[in-house]
């Protein structure tokens, strides 16, 4: 079994650590967080260090995932662990319904209750978190984030770095820029 670092040790990459440990793909080797040093531990395991020395970390994991809500710090931590040599892993909690059609990039977490649905595109990077639905047909671009219970209607597009907060929702083959933040409860109609 590949050991798994997590990057980010707050509430989201604790959530993605019970999705790891609930699902048994990975061995949980520990965090890595900028609180360190003085976050030390998270339960019974490690915290490393700071994200600044992210190379020192490779002989701890094979295998590492950003669990940090933040699109762009996310999307740089990845490219920073993609050079160190860490593998990216995807982490699907065992209670997420995943359509066997849809394609799910490295580097995304679909967390607890999250449906996505058939011939969906995550692509890599994204956060489907508890709740949250991509409908069949729709596409979240590279590090597009889904806030609880939001919900993206059929053939539906959230851009690149698009955050959904919670509860909001994307109406039938509405398509969402690049950027753009949706407050909670939000909704977007087709016009």
């Amino acid at each position: 079994m590949k050991r798994l670092l997590i990057v980010g040790a707050g509430g989201h990459g604790r959530s993605v650590a019970e999705a790891v440990l609930a699902a048994g793909k990975y061995e949980l080797a520990g965090f890595v967080d900028d609180a360190a040093p003085s976050l030390q531990q998270v339960w019974d395991l490690p915290v490393f260090g700071a994200t600044a020395d992210l190379d020192r970390y490779r002989v701890c994991a094979d295998a590492a995932i950003v669990a940090i809500g933040n699109n762009r710090l996310r999307e740089d931590l990845q490219h920073r662990l993609y050079a160190a040599g860490f593998e990216l892993a995807t982490v699907v909690h065992p209670q997420a319904m995943v359509s066997p059609r849809a394609v799910i990039g490295v580097g995304c977490a679909v967390m607890a209750g999250a449906v996505v649905g058939t011939e969906a595109q995550l692509g890599v990077g994204v956060i489907v978190n508890c709740g949250a639905v991509v409908d069949h047909d729709c596409r979240v671009d590279d590090f597009g984030h889904l806030g609880v219970n939001a919900a993206m209607e059929g053939g539906s597009v959230l851009g690149r770095g698009a955050w959904m907060q919670a509860g909001s929702v994307l109406g039938y083959g509405v398509t969402v820029v690049a950027g753009m933040v949706l407050q909670p409860g939000q909704a977007v109609a087709a016009k």
